[in-house]
């Protein structure tokens, strides 16, 4: 019967091959000369286990998102990860509470010498609406979560010495690359002030801006952003775009796009089964390619700095892992202002532990508590010893 069964599968794959009969010398030559495989024994020399896989060796089978990061080979709870807020946390008053700290006044001298206008009235007195353009509020976060560092090394100096890994949503990024010794702080400071005038001026040629959207099991958001640019090329606008731009928990995302794009979904949140969608306050279309036209200034003006291997982990948004290097952070870094903010995805590389792991603490350092409160969304374990140093 096997015999039969055996020439009937090799018809199927298109062969008139035969096996022969059962008892020919041909097989008893072919039994006598197969492997047994005998001189292959597992580590522990069990017989239940496989002789070879058919994968090479060192292939992960299973996903473990720890692989991409760096694990000190210490007890966590002894090491910190500090992460660093991006563009829309920004209210007025901020950065008032930490001019106590001699640290936090010496880096607001600094970067009104750099920027040449006085950026911290900015922040303690507004108006709200100058505050809100990107050209201001990007310098305006970026150092008032530096200054928040200066609140921490007074309050808990081995936070900082601890320190392994680092992170920052979006401009946070260049915050995160700036405290990992990477760019200096002047020439940071100057990278992210043409930046935010790229992107303002991006934004200015195409309008657009970006909103959160909540959503179940059942929403049907890649439909939506689909449905949404071809209504905005229904009505004549040329190359509109809409897409995610930042993911952040399961069940909610920012979505960006032209003008257009963004009021036909709030008007049909129900056909796509979109719970809640919330504008936020930014004057762009940020992470789409709404923003191409800053990518090139951009780029320009990060060749003329002498980019360092920073001196931890820096998570890249554009797909979660470590940068390895200073070229590759130069590579790498221009992307973002078009792709998409991979956050959740970064932190579940960062904090993916074992069972029975212990987690290190977390520092979010900068305007609001966002990135804590997205945190408890993704790994409550994590967020369970996470803090903020709020500016």
């Amino acid at each position: 019967m096997l015999y039969r069964a055996f020439n009937r599968t090799l018809r199927l794959f298109g062969t008139d091959a035969k096996v022969p009969p059962v008892g020919s010398e041909k097989v008893k030559e072919l039994l006598e000369n197969a492997a047994t495989f005998e001189d292959i024994k597992s580590a522990d020399g069990a017989d239940n286990d496989w002789a070879t896989l058919p994968y090479v060796a060192g292939t992960y089978i299973a996903r473990d998102q720890s692989k991409k990061a760096v694990r000190p080979k210490i007890d966590p709870r002894e090491t910190n990860v500090i992460l660093f807020p991006g563009q829309g946390t920004q209210y007025v008053g901020m950065g008032s509470k930490l001019l106590k700290f001699p640290g936090a006044r010496d880096i607001f001298a600094l970067a009104n010498e750099v920027l040449g206008y006085d950026l911290l009235k900015i922040c303690i007195e507004g108006p709200k609406s100058k505050l809100d353009q990107t050209k201001y509020c990007q310098p305006a976060v970026m150092v008032t979560s530096l200054a928040a560092l200066e609140q921490l090394r007074e309050e808990r100096p081995n936070a900082i010495d601890n320190c392994f890994a680092t992170a920052g949503f979006s401009l946070g990024e260049l915050t995160a690359l700036v405290f990992a010794g990477a760019i200096p702080f002047d020439k940071g400071l100057r990278l992210v002030q043409i930046r935010a005038e790229a992107m303002q001026l991006a934004s200015q040629q195409s309008k657009g801006g970006m909103a959160t959207v909540l959503f179940g099991a059942d929403g049907r958001i890649g439909e939506a952003c689909k449905e949404a640019q071809n209504w905005c090329i229904e009505k004549g606008i040329e190359n509109p775009d809409c897409r995610v731009a930042n993911y952040l928990y399961p069940g909610c995302k920012v979505l960006a796009g032209n003008e257009e794009a963004l009021r036909f979904l709030e008007a049909n949140t129900k056909r796509f089964n979109i719970r809640r969608i919330k504008r936020l306050p930014v004057s762009g279309a940020f992470h789409t390619e709404l923003m191409q036209p800053a990518v090139e200034p951009f780029t320009a003006a990060l060749r003329k700095i002498r980019v360092e291997d920073p001196l931890i982990s820096v998570h890249s948004n554009v797909d979660g892992k470590c940068y390895k290097n200073a070229g590759h952070i130069v590579g790498q870094l221009p992307k973002q202002i078009v792709r998409p903010v991979k956050w959740e995805q970064t932190m579940h590389i960062m904090y993916e532990r074992r069972q029975g792991e212990h987690f290190p603490r977390t520092f979010e350092c900068g305007p609001g508590r966002g990135l804590k409160a997205i945190l408890k969304q993704v790994n409550a374990k994590a967020w369970d010893t996470a803090l903020n140093v709020e500016a």
